[in-house]
């Protein structure tokens, strides 16, 4: 079936959540969808919320561990605001231009929390995962939701998560139903989005809070560039408002978004699975499977490599991770640094280098080792301030499986502190499993959120949004979002919402979290 082909192959959800959404799975303990459930679900009307299906035959979970949080910033220099994207923090999956995955605004303290969800599959298509979201000026959410043989870009009331509009996205056969992994809202409330026919769509939103709808306004055609079998795997603007893309076969391309030319170079026998970063200076960060690089455009806006500095891609493909290589995108720290993660055995690395476009001595800094032998491994960026570093271990986690029927995957995150001169050092270490989110950091609050699954009991699968002091590495508070497969989030981001509220895409839609009165 088409999802064999697609979502296991580009978004490995792996043979369990496949076969529970045929209905027909080997392994019982991995059998979590209540077709009852989905069917009664997709009767409900667009307008309708539908809470996302429960795992059927759950034990019993304490629904809230720990105690409220008192805030407690932590101060640290702003990132610049691009000015063609949204405002930081609401414009894309990783937060801004640097990727930083940090929010100056506060989150939920665990205060009387309330959980609250949305089942976003229609009849024909169940599956409804989004990676991504981006707030408009409203504070609606726009996310992009990836299904078995559908992809439909969606405007969310951030109350109710409601559907207010929905444009569905082309699909191709050749690549599969992702569009859009990587989608980012730019200054005007415009979705800018790859697509899986070669081409990036600038989407605008119209018709205000009442009537809203999307309305196609620009298509910049890369097929040219874009070869048979590859895809677009993200897009960004560097902060003279050149459009950037990658694609996963190797290829960095810009585009001039007055006259949509495009021009491109291609890398050797290298692929890129992740996003990409951007600084005020002009350089444009990229890590392939095998090196990390710095771009900037030349005079008639062509990238070109600045740097490259290869990195320990390690002998094989880790439980965790999409491909043999650094699973982070470059995420930019300060003035002076870039940071990603290597694939060494037996410890991974977090190495930060000097981003310069020309620096004296070595470019790299810092290789600090993290996480047990043989067993570290992550698939999603560093949160980072300007000296403050946090990574999460993702071994382990293969497809919905490895937390499917009460299992669990290897625990671990970790802060890593630098020196005035890029030299770092482990500040601690946390205990909580953290299977493939990407987790974010509240500035205001001194707050870690993450999304955490431990081990059963028995063959429950229970999912927790997670908090963590910033400075301590101590976990504060844990408050259930839902038990089964459909709340597994699969790659995908955390966000804050203008207002605070949490929220996290997963199998069936989207599970939100705020505190109460």
């Amino acid at each position: 079936m088409y999802i064999r082909r697609a979502i296991s192959r580009l978004l490995p959800i792996g043979v369990a959540f496949l076969a529970a959404l045929d209905g027909c799975a080997e392994d019982p303990l991995s059998v979590e969808v209540n077709h009852a459930q989905l069917a009664a679900a997709t009767a409900a009307t667009q307008s309708t919320v539908v809470p996302i299906p429960q795992q059927p035959g759950a034990e019993p979970v304490p629904t809230f561990i720990g105690r409220p949080a008192t805030a407690n910033p932590v101060f640290a220099p702003a990132i610049p605001q691009n000015r063609f994207l949204a405002p930081n923090g609401m414009s894309n999956i990783h937060d801004d231009s640097y990727m930083s995955d940090t929010y100056e605004t506060g989150g939920p303290l665990g205060v009387a929390p309330q959980v609250f969800s949305a089942f976003l599959g229609t009849e024909e298509d169940w599956l409804a995962l989004p990676i991504s979201m981006g707030f408009d000026r409203y504070g609606r959410i726009l996310l992009i939701a990836l299904g078995d043989t559908r992809a439909r870009l969606l405007l969310l009331n951030p109350s109710t998560l409601e559907v207010l509009a929905s444009l569905p996205l082309p699909v191709s056969d050749a690549v599969g139903v992702i569009a859009g992994t990587y989608f980012y809202l730019d200054q005007l409330d415009r979705v800018v989005l790859p697509t899986a026919t070669g081409q990036i769509w600038v989407v605008d939103l119209i018709g205000g809070w009442n009537r809203p709808q999307f309305n196609g306004r620009r298509a910049y055609d890369l097929t040219a560039v874009v070869g048979p079998g590859d895809e677009i795997g993200s897009v960004l603007p560097d902060f003279a408002g050149t459009l950037w893309a990658v694609t996963k076969q190797g290829t960095v391309a810009t585009v001039n978004p007055h006259n949509g030319q495009v021009a491109s170079v291609q890398l050797s026998d290298e692929r890129i699975e992740n996003s990409l970063a951007a600084d005020e200076t002009g350089g444009v960060f990229v890590v392939s499977d095998h090196a990390l690089y710095r771009f900037d455009a030349d005079k008639k806006g062509e990238p070109v490599i600045t740097w490259r500095e290869a990195y320990d891609r390690g002998t094989r493909r880790k439980p965790g991770q999409l491909s043999q290589g650094s699973g982070t995108t470059p995420t930019l720290m300060g003035r002076d640094f870039v940071a990603i993660t290597d694939n060494a055995d037996p410890y991974m690395h977090v190495l930060v280098y000097r981003r310069g476009a020309q620096v004296t001595g070595p470019r790299l800094t810092t290789s600090v080792p993290v996480f047990g032998a043989n067993e570290g491994a992550t698939d999603n960026s560093l949160v980072a301030t300007d000296r403050s570093i946090v990574v999460e271990n993702n071994y382990g986690y293969s497809g919905p499986e490895a937390t499917s029927g009460g299992r669990a995957t290897t625990p671990g995150l970790t802060r890593i502190d630098l020196d005035a001169n890029g030299h770092g050092s482990v500040v601690w270490t946390s205990t909580e499993r953290v299977p493939s989110l990407v987790t974010k950091a509240s500035l205001a609050n001194g707050l870690i959120y993450t999304y955490t699954k431990d081990p059963g009991p028995g063959t429950t699968d229970a999912w927790y949004f997670t908090a963590i002091d910033f400075r301590t590495g101590e976990t504060v508070w844990k408050r259930l979002a839902g038990t089964g497969l459909l709340y597994n989030n699969h790659y995908s981001g955390l966000h804050l919402g203008r207002d605070g509220t949490m929220y996290v895409g997963v199998g069936g839609g989207v599970v939100a979290l705020r505190d109460g009165p």
